[in-house]
């Protein structure tokens, strides 16, 4: 049974620790400090304890069960503002909507039996109505009062805008003006100063004349006709007295004083994603060897042109003294979702259909539990029984449409799992209510709580008689997942895919928690999405299955997903029927796109063609550039890691899938098979059929090739018989998982272990002429054979171990001895055996390693 502290349970219940510590010690729960570990039944004890001091009793039980949802939103609301330049001003405004819901037929039996508490229930109502109206009213003046207080605010802040937008002005006009006097004033300067240097080459001029001799020109101070520049030492250059300046320079002097700085010059430096040691070297204003060596001292044997991620440059800058921070890069991508932004701005938002992902453990009927609601037989088309991708449906029922992701179950969809609950804005849970929780479920609530999303539990499988509910209620509340009748928040919906038992309750749960949602989503735009799947057809080429989140994605449109571009050449729903558009939380599969995507990359839509092209061309680029960083800073880990591993077994694995989620599904539960004596290596892997590179390539790197849910070309066909490649197909990843590991448990040998068959206990020690000493032994626990190796072991502790010499039951040589049975045993080459001594008869036995 888990257990939290008091700290933790204060934090969840929105309280102060002192206040809980009181309440639990009023409940009879001895509690001094937030340390101290709280149980479940304290926590029943506590919930008894609060119920009764608020008036309810036991009897209450009885009453009519019902379910308050709150919910918080926030919107902005538009005000317009005063002044003499008009504006607008957004004012934050939050609503808090609370519902209750109440089971009406016990309501209505129970005021039947108690005409008393009908009239009161009247009255209490009445009197709640009253309330209610009044606090509406109080509400709409407080709202009224705060929309003229925000209009008034407005109307003020624009008026001292314009105010000091005036002063702004007259101050720029000033300074202009004052400029402009400058100006003037500094050519008046230059016209005197060009009057007095003519009037001085004048006097120069009548002086020489007047001079009989002529002299000669004095020898300059240097070799070039230039004055030396001296450098002041100490401190007698700085106390060194400024000549007479005149304007435009010094006269006078001889020297120039100049000295070193007194403290280090500190650079800022704009880190860009990745930079090479001799750019950085450049920004710092440094030799690129002094780069080096703090790299070495870091651990890092880099040369001048190797690149370095944003993280260690940032390292490196603040190590030498300097300032670091990321530089702002023109990110095309963001200037697009800019753009689209404002060009949406003034479109209206439309109620959308909620994206409702089903998400558990394998083989608890996630997708049966679709199959009863879309009418169909998808788990009979998936290999085994199980899903091996990401399915999106739109399904349009009674209670409005929906959208339905079905993610995988197995251990080895973690990241397609993680994916769903991040386009998603429900999640089912669906739990076999004869199987509880599950290492896939517990994964899922995980993804479901990093996505910030609403959950509803659906126990499933309830038509069987091993069903227990309670059972999945308990482990759901141990993992943080308290039903609403405890006291929770998430909503337990019992069902049945067999029998249809909850469906109609399932979707009143997912209609009910999408209205207090509220999606909304501006369908007059370019259309923004996230990439559900991707695969290559052989005939129609990369397809790639898209969940559209804002917009409209129409057939023409320039779509960019992932590093890939291309125009959307035709849409097809989940039925295979083409569409011409497909609107918000609505999935379709796309025709078009220059290469397959990844699953999960964003998609969206650009009205420049040329944008779209710069914006993949930069994906690109940054990917590339991650990867070689990524390479090359792990060089020397790997050399480290690989030293004294030559001997390591390393099993090379070419891949090939249907889709781009199984292929890296596959690749993350192979890889994992490595241990300290085989490595699995991944040559390649991709999607679509498998090809003549792709045989050559295998062949080239002496690779087993895998093919999940695909199969070789003629081509490739014939490079593989002819060069007897190993090829196998799967399309049950249990079995491809298996496989490669019985493989690579067969590359690991056999190993010898030694099996303890029989224990002998030394009674007595005879003396024999011929054979030496004869141990008289009672044989204790299974059996004693003459021909297995043996142990003599005293005080348990292993004192000889050899073979036996003869083994008699009575007079007669015996094979065996059983237990419980008396005998003669005589060592060989051994003859200080003594009473009390312990022989211990093994047998080695070689058995298969296994990972």
């Amino acid at each position: 049974m888990s257990q939290v502290t008091v700290s933790q349970l204060a934090e969840v219940l929105g309280v102060t620790v002192d206040k809980l510590i009181s309440q639990l010690n009023e409940a009879g729960i001895s509690a001094s400090s937030g340390d101290e570990p709280v149980s479940n039944d304290d926590k029943k004890k506590l919930l008894m304890h609060l119920q009764t001091s608020h008036g309810k009793s036991e009897s209450d039980a009885s009453a009519p069960r019902k379910v308050t949802l709150k919910r918080r939103s926030h919107e902005e609301l538009s005000v317009s503002g005063g002044g003499p330049r008009g504006g607008k001003r957004i004012v934050n405004v939050e609503i808090r909507k609370k519902r209750t819901y109440v089971k009406r037929d016990a309501l209505d039996s129970q005021n039947q039996e108690d005409p008393e508490r009908e009239q009161a229930r009247k009255a209490l109502e009445e009197a709640r109505a009253e309330r209610a109206a009044k606090a509406d009213a109080e509400k709409q003046a407080a709202e009224e009062k705060a929309r003229h207080e925000a209009e008034e605010q407005a109307r003020k802040d624009a008026e001292e805008q314009a105010k000091r937008e005036a002063e702004e002005q007259e101050r720029r006009e000033a300074e202009e003006k004052a400029r402009e006097e400058a100006a003037k004033r500094e050519a008046e300067e230059a016209a005197r100063r060009a009057d007095e240097e003519r009037a001085r080459k004048f006097a120069a001029e009548e002086r020489a004349r007047k001079k009989e001799k002529v002299k000669e020109p004095a020898k300059p101070a240097t070799r070039y006709g230039r004055k030396e520049l001296h450098v002041a030492k100490g401190a007698a250059g700085r106390r060194r007295k400024p000549t007479r300046r005149v304007s435009g320079g010094s006269a006078g002097s001889t020297e120039h004083g100049f000295s070193r700085p007194t403290a280090p010059v500190v650079r800022e430096v704009a880190v860009p994603e990745t930079i090479t040691v001799g750019d950085l070297a450049k920004e710092m204003a440094v030799k690129s060897a002094e780069v080096i060596k703090v790299l070495m001292g870091m651990g890092m044997m880099v040369t001048i042109n190797q690149p370095l991620d944003q993280d260690t440059a940032i390292l490196v800058v603040e190590e030498m003294g300097h300032s670091a921070k990321p530089a702002e890069e023109k990110d095309i991508e963001q200037e697009l979702l800019a753009v689209e932004e404002e060009a949406s701005s003034d479109a209206e938002a439309v109620t959308r259909p909620p994206v409702v992902t089903v998400m558990g453990h394998v083989d608890h009927g996630k997708t049966s539990l679709l199959d009863y609601i879309r009418k169909s037989r998808v788990t009979a088309g998936e290999a085994g029984g199980i899903t091996q991708h990401i399915g999106a449906y739109h399904v349009d029922t009674d209670k409005g449409g929906i959208t339905f992701l079905d993610t995988p179950g197995h251990a080895a969809f973690t990241a397609m799992r993680a994916r769903g609950a991040q386009a998603t804005d429900i999640v089912i849970l669906v739990v076999a209510a004869d199987d509880g929780v599950m290492p896939q479920t517990k994964e899922a609530i995980q993804h479901a709580r990093a996505a910030g999303v609403p959950l509803i539990v659906a126990v499933n499988k309830m038509d069987r008689q091993e069903a227990d509910i309670e059972r999945v209620k308990s482990e759901l509340a141990a993992e943080e997942v308290v039903p609403e009748d405890w006291g929770g928040e998430e909503q337990f919906i019992p069902v049945s895919a067999h029998t249809g038992q909850g469906i109609d309750d399932l979707l009143e749960a997912i209609t009910l928690q999408a209205e207090l949602l509220e999606l909304t989503a501006v369908a007059d735009r370019n259309a923004r999405g996230i990439v559900i799947e991707s695969s290559l057809d052989k005939g129609r080429g990369p397809l790639a299955t898209v969940l559209v989140q804002e917009g409209t994605l129409k057939r023409g449109d320039m779509m960019l997903a992932g590093e890939q571009i291309g125009r959307v050449r035709a849409m097809f729903d989940e039925n295979g029927d083409k569409v011409d558009e497909v609107g918000p939380s609505y999935p379709a599969q796309v025709l078009g796109l220059s290469g397959v995507p990844m699953a999960g990359d964003e998609m969206l839509v650009a009205a420049n063609e040329r944008k779209a092209r710069e914006a993949a061309s930069q994906r690109q680029d940054r990917q590339r550039e991650g990867r070689l960083a990524q390479q090359q800073a792990a060089n020397l880990q790997n050399l480290f890691d690989n030293m004294g591993k030559d001997d390591q077994l390393q099993v090379n694995l070419l891949l090939r899938a249907d889709v781009q989620g199984s292929a890296e599904a596959l690749r993350d539960s192979l890889e994992k098979l490595s241990n300290d004596e085989v490595k699995v290596n991944i040559v390649a892997s991709g999607v679509g059929a498998i090809t003549e590179s792709d045989a050559s390539l295998a062949q080239a790197s002496d690779a087993i090739i895998i093919g999940f849910n695909v199969r070789a070309d003629a081509a490739a066909r014939k490079v593989i018989s002819e060069a007897d490649l190993d090829l196998h197909y799967y399309s049950v990843i249990y079995d491809a998982i298996d496989e490669v590991k019985a493989a690579i448990s067969g590359l690991l040998g056999t190993e010898t272990r030694e099996q303890i068959i029989g224990l002998a206990e030394v009674k007595d020690v005879f003396r024999s002429s011929k054979l030496g000493a004869i141990a008289g032994s009672l044989v204790v626990e299974g059996v004693v054979r003459r021909d297995n190796p043996i142990r003599v072991l005293r005080d348990n502790v292993v004192i000889y171990e050899g073979e036996l010499e003869s083994l008699r039951r009575f007079k007669d040589d015996v094979k065996e001895v059983q237990s419980g049975t008396e005998c003669g045993i005589g060592v060989k080459q051994y003859n200080d055996v003594k009473p009390g001594d312990q022989i211990e008869c093994f047998e080695r036995i070689e058995v298969q390693r296994s990972l």
